[in-house]
């Protein structure tokens, strides 16, 4: 039913309790775990004029630590993996990939890395995935000792 699964991650605690979710149905359904993180350029365009290189430079080495932890974990089970780290907007590009790559379900955490993701709850990268993609998405909600 499922070949390939899209986890996307931005190295947060949020993919902690998401990733069994996603290793669970790659295993069940001999599929393909694809890591994805996003490097937000609206973080890199807030910066400073002289310090977009670097904090360029920063994300993008944190978005591939970050596909490295799924793709280490979903090794360790036996699973085929696949990563990429793209730069945009996280939930325009997590769309994105999964309609570039053929991806068939995407499995995403409700809870994201920044304390103002935390105040938005559920009007964040996660709804925005839910109300564009063309593919079914597996939301996993984070539990309420994981928020404090």
């Amino acid at each position: 039913m499922y070949d390939s699964i899209l986890v996307p991650t931005d190295g947060s605690k949020t993919v902690e309790r998401t990733l069994p979710h996603a290793l669970k149905i790659a295993t069940d359904n001999d599929a393909t775990i694809r890591a994805l993180s996003v490097v937000d350029v609206r973080s890199i365009q807030a910066a400073g004029a002289d310090d977009r290189d670097g904090v360029d430079a920063e994300l993008t080495a944190d978005a591939e630590v970050a596909v490295e932890m799924v793709a280490d974990r979903a090794a360790e089970e036996g699973i085929d993996v696949e990563t990429a780290v793209r730069h945009g907007t996280p939930d325009k590009e997590i769309v994105k990939e999964a309609s570039e790559t053929g991806i068939d379900v995407i499995v995403i955490g409700t809870d994201g890395n920044t304390p103002r993701e935390k105040l938005r709850a559920l009007g964040s990268v996660s709804e925005r995935v839910v109300d564009t993609a063309d593919v079914p998405v597996f939301v996993v909600k984070q539990a309420a000792e994981d928020l404090e």
